[in-house]
C-alpha cells in the first residue's frame, strides 16, 4: 500500500517532467529554475508558481532527509497529496475552452434591426451580438454600446426598424472588445488574455472561439469574463 509521501513524490516527478516538456529543458535543471522557465510559456504554472514551489521544499525534507524506507521525516497531510495531484493533473491535460464554451451562438447582420435585437434580448437575456456582414465579421454589440446609442439619440423620435446593428456598433466606446481565440487554447490562456486586456486598457468584452482562431472562420463558442470566474 502506498503512503502519502509515496504519492505525493510520484505526483511531483510527473509535474518535473511536464515542466521540462513545456520549458522544453532536457539537461538537468534544478525545479526552481524549471518553474521560472515554465512560467514564461504556461500561465497555469504562473498561476501554481507559489504551491509548486512549496512543494518542493517539502520533496527535499523528504527525499534528502529520509534515513530508512521506513522512516520518512515529513509525511505530507492527505490533503497535501490530493492538491499536488489536482495540479499535476491540471498541467498534464489542461481544460480547453472548445471543450467547455463550445456551444451554438446567435450571430447577427449589420442589416439585423435594433429592434430585432431587443427582442432577443428580452427572451434570451443576452448581453454580447457578434455581428456580421454576410460571412464578414464586423464587431460585437454589448448593451454598453446600445446604452451609448439610446443616449445620444434621445428625443431624436429615431425609434423604428429603420435603426439597424451598423448603427450601434459605431457607438461601442472601443470597436475592439473581443478577440478571436482558437478551440485548442487551455482555459488559463483564456483567463490570462482578460487579465492582460484590463492591464493594458483593452478590457475584452468576449473571446469569440473558432477552430483555428480566425475571424472568418464558423463560430463554434464564446467566452466571457464572467464564464471563466465560473470555471474551478
Amino acid at each position: 500500500m502506498s503512503t502519502n509521501s509515496d504519492r505525493f513524490i510520484t505526483a511531483f516527478n510527473r509535474i518535473d517532467h511536464t515542466l521540462r516538456e513545456i520549458a522544453d529543458v532536457r539537461e538537468f535543471m534544478p525545479f526552481y529554475r524549471l518553474i521560472e522557465r515554465a512560467r514564461r510559456k504556461n500561465p497555469l504554472v504562473q498561476k501554481y508558481e507559489d504551491d509548486l514551489r512549496a512543494y518542493a521544499d517539502l520533496r527535499n525534507a523528504i527525499v534528502h532527509h529520509r534515513t530508512a524506507i521506513e522512516f520518512v521525516i515529513a509525511e505530507p497531510h492527505i490533503q497535501i497529496v490530493e492538491e499536488i495531484e489536482a495540479i499535476d493533473a491540471a498541467l498534464a491535460k489542461p481544460k480547453l475552452v472548445g471543450e467547455l464554451f463550445r456551444k451554438r451562438v446567435m450571430v447577427f447582420q449589420t442589416t439585423d434591426s435594433l429592434t430585432y435585437m431587443l427582442k432577443i434580448i428580452r427572451r434570451h437575456k443576452y448581453t454580447q451580438f457578434p455581428v456580421y456582414m454576410g460571412q464578414q465579421f464586423q464587431g460585437l454589440i454589448t448593451t454598453v454600446g446600445i446604452t451609448n446609442w439610446l443616449a445620444t439619440s434621445m428625443g431624436k423620435g429615431n425609434w423604428s426598424n429603420r435603426v439597424t446593428l451598423q448603427d450601434i456598433l459605431l457607438h461601442e466606446k472601443k470597436s475592439k472588445n473581443y478577440k478571436f481565440i482558437s478551440r485548442s487554447m487551455t482555459i488559463y490562456e483564456a483567463e490570462e488574455i482578460f487579465k492582460q486586456g484590463v492591464e493594458r486598457g483593452q478590457r475584452y468584452e468576449a473571446l469569440l472561439i473558432t477552430e483555428h482562431g480566425r475571424p472568418h472562420h464558423k463560430l463554434i463558442g464564446m467566452v466571457t469574463p464572467i464564464d471563466i470566474m465560473k470555471v474551478d
